[in-house]
């Protein structure tokens, strides 16, 4: 039982709630902030050192592990709030825009500036599905986010110049407004899990857009916490847990033998498909983006390997599974891959 459907006076009052969020709030960033420093401690605990294998891999889990869990807690619940305000259908109406594509360009300039990988990037996908934001927009966020944002940028602009940074921002986009735009034409919500399509279809909550006190607002947000934060919780734990297992193990040497310049067509796609099964966001892939660079491999084939890392993690899928089904999981790679393919042909092209 909830608190909304509890009796009124049993309910916290609007002061207790103000309360509660207030110190939940500076709890909230309290222990985001500190979460390197956690990590550091679980694997000083454990007798573990940075460097190695096993290191890295327990300092990875214990680092993104709570950091996805308070993106996707809070992201909800703020969400949960907003659905009060407005109706699936006002909203979906709001955020597509009049004109095919709008919604799509602004979701994938939104992804921009939200520094998050690929499964920090989920709990925000769901909370847009649960707004009532259209499939393909949300999608265009989803691949956005972690393919191109302010780190790389920054990042590739120092290593390489703005000429590079500018095309690899361009194709990044591109990217994530059409495999958006293929995704929304293809009508693919029948392949959404059936309790994000009860979320689609307005069937929770009843209220949207009825006008209601604070407390029955905070009240849904929490409600809101509770339905989907409880379904998908255990699948971030397995998807994070196996990202952390490859993350201590990345292979440098062996794949900078098969990208280099004059390597055979096939090198890309082999590229992409090795960077699928890693997980480690922009600002963790970069030095190994340089490292391969420096050992000769082909930029377009290394930034391609670079997209697939962050933008089609196999931890991200296993925790998306829990929301879309396998047709629409196979067709975001589907269409994601061909775009990063075609960004690293153009960037080995003219590069």
């Amino acid at each position: 039982m909830g608190s909304a459907d509890l009796p009124e006076n049993s309910r916290p009052s609007l002061r207790v709630w103000l309360l509660g969020l207030a110190v939940a709030t500076l709890l909230w960033f309290a222990v985001y902030s500190h979460l390197t420093e956690f990590a550091d401690a679980v694997i000083a605990a454990l007798g573990l050192a940075h460097g190695t294998p096993l290191g890295e891999a327990v300092h990875f889990f214990f680092y993104d592990t709570p950091k996805v869990l308070l993106l996707l807690t809070g992201i909800v619940f703020l969400m949960g709030i907003i659905q009060t305000f407005f109706s699936p259908e006002r909203t979906r109406a709001l955020l597509s825009g009049k004109r095919v594509g709008v919604g799509n360009v602004l979701a994938a300039l939104l992804g921009i500036v939200t520094p998050f990988c690929s499964c920090s990037a989920v709990p925000l996908f769901i909370g847009f599905l649960s707004a009532g934001v259209p499939l393909g927009v949300t999608f265009s966020f989803l691949i956005s986010a972690p393919m191109v944002n302010e780190v790389a940028l920054v990042l590739l602009f120092g290593m390489f110049g703005w000429k590079v940074a500018a095309l690899y921002l361009g194709l990044g986009l591109t990217v994530a407004i059409i495999a958006g735009l293929v995704i929304g034409h293809l009508k693919m919500e029948r392949y959404l899990e059936d309790w994000v399509q009860g979320i689609l279809a307005g069937s929770a909550p009843e209220f949207a857009g009825e006008r209601l006190d604070w407390r029955e607002r905070f009240a849904a947000g929490g409600r809101h916490v509770r339905e989907i934060v409880g379904k998908v919780w255990p699948y971030i734990l397995v998807g994070i847990a196996l990202g952390a297992a490859i993350h201590g193990y990345v292979p440098e040497d062996f794949m900078a033998s098969f990208m280099g310049k004059d390597a055979p067509w096939w090198s890309l796609p082999a590229a992409v498909a090795l960077g699928v099964p890693m997980y480690t966001n922009a600002a963790g892939v970069i030095p190994i983006v340089e490292a391969l660079i420096g050992k000769g491999a082909a930029l377009g084939t290394v930034l391609a390997f670079m997209m697939s890392v962050i933008a089609l993690s196999l931890p991200e899928m296993i925790i998306l599974r829990k929301v879309l089904r396998l047709p629409l999981i196979a067709t975001f790679i589907g269409v994601v891959a061909a775009g990063i393919l075609l960004v690293g042909y153009v960037f080995n092209l003219v590069l």
